[in-house]
């Protein structure tokens, strides 16, 4: 056993029209360093929101936010570093190898087909993968502090030749170690091999946020896998969730959060889930590990370049007929942008 049970929740291979297939992931970020998020330069403030603090407890407080894109483009680097280790982003229109925030992709590899892009000549491709920002289980008073950053001279201290010492180059807020974030990504009509992937590239991604070559270490962990033909609740009603449970049961909600209560707590929110309307099965603990099994013995050395080479070798009817219309050729009748 290792995915079966999802394949009622699998496309049998890509194709452009959606047909309602859906799989939740629930995720949980746990920060092993200080972390930098933030949408400004150096010395701006953390990302951060005032939210209701849980769906019973209707007091408002602030909590820190992990904006989508935060979550999403070090997933998707590190996914193109093994695709571009393997020979496989295609050149774009202007001969040049397929990169990100260029204005123009290749349209044609692994990454395009998946996470999607917007090319300044009209092209377009929806990503399937959908995110949403994710929300620290604490509040923003508990989880960040104050660095100050002094410039060190050659002599490793932090006076100069003359005895001269320093002075402090800027004081920059960060976010704690050991800072739970909770978050639900949903997957929209994927393959066996692009679930693989995508799940491939959370588990492996190990970097977030600013200055990341020395901050920004953080732990991804799944927590539940869900196939339906709807959305999971969103990550801010998770949150709020497991909140509510910690309260209920008179368990401490301070820095450092204890890991094994708050994954208890969150087993025990979205064990509930398949009640909800169009979500129809959640993998069982087991079934679980089988599935995360899989999904690390097609990322191993001895099985990653064959299981990245088929992937690619799935799209290639689709790139034909991307050919076809570039040369000129009689234009199929595709859907672009589902």
């Amino acid at each position: 056993m290792s995915i079966e049970r999802l394949n009622p929740f699998f496309a049998p291979a890509y194709e452009n029209f959606p047909k309602g297939r859906t799989i939740g992931l629930v995720v949980l970020r746990t920060s092993l360093s200080e972390l930098i998020l933030r949408t400004e330069g150096t010395g701006e403030p953390m990302c951060r929101e005032f939210i209701q603090a849980g769906q019973t407890d209707k007091q408002v407080v602030q909590r820190l936010v992990m904006t989508k894109r935060k979550q999403v483009a070090p997933e998707r680097r590190k996914g193109r570093e093994f695709l571009r280790a393997q020979d496989l982003l295609r050149l774009n229109k202007d001969g040049v190898p397929c990169a990100l925030n260029t204005n123009a992709p290749c349209e044609m590899c692994v990454d395009c087909f998946l996470y999607g892009f917007a090319a300044g000549g009209g092209g377009a491709q929806k990503s399937r993968i959908w995110t949403e920002d994710a929300f620290s289980i604490l509040t923003a008073t508990d989880t960040l502090s104050d660095r100050t950053i002094n410039a060190i001279f050659e002599t490793g201290t932090m006076r100069d030749e003359k005895g001269n010492a320093s002075t402090a180059l800027n004081t920059s807020e960060y976010i704690k170690p050991g800072v739970h974030f909770l978050d639900v990504v949903t997957l929209k009509d994927v393959t066996a091999d692009e679930f693989r992937y995508i799940v491939g590239n959370i588990l492996l991604t190990s970097r977030y946020g600013a200055v990341s070559s020395r901050v920004g270490r953080m732990e991804n962990q799944i927590l539940g896998i869900f196939g339906g033909i709807a959305e999971l609740p969103s990550s801010l009603e998770l949150v709020q969730a497991i909140y509510d449970e910690f309260t209920a049961n008179s368990k401490p909600l301070e820095h450092p959060l204890d890991n094994g209560e708050l994954i208890d707590a969150a087993q025990t929110v979205i064990a509930s889930w398949t009640h909800r309307r169009g979500v129809s099965l959640q993998l069982t603990n087991e079934e679980l590990a089988a599935a995360i099994a899989d999904v690390d013995r097609h990322w191993s050395d001895a099985e990653r370049e064959a299981f990245l080479k088929r992937l690619d070798a799935s799209y290639g009817p689709f790139r034909q007929v991307g050919e076809k219309k570039g040369k000129g050729k009689k234009k199929e009748n595709v859907e672009v942008g589902n």
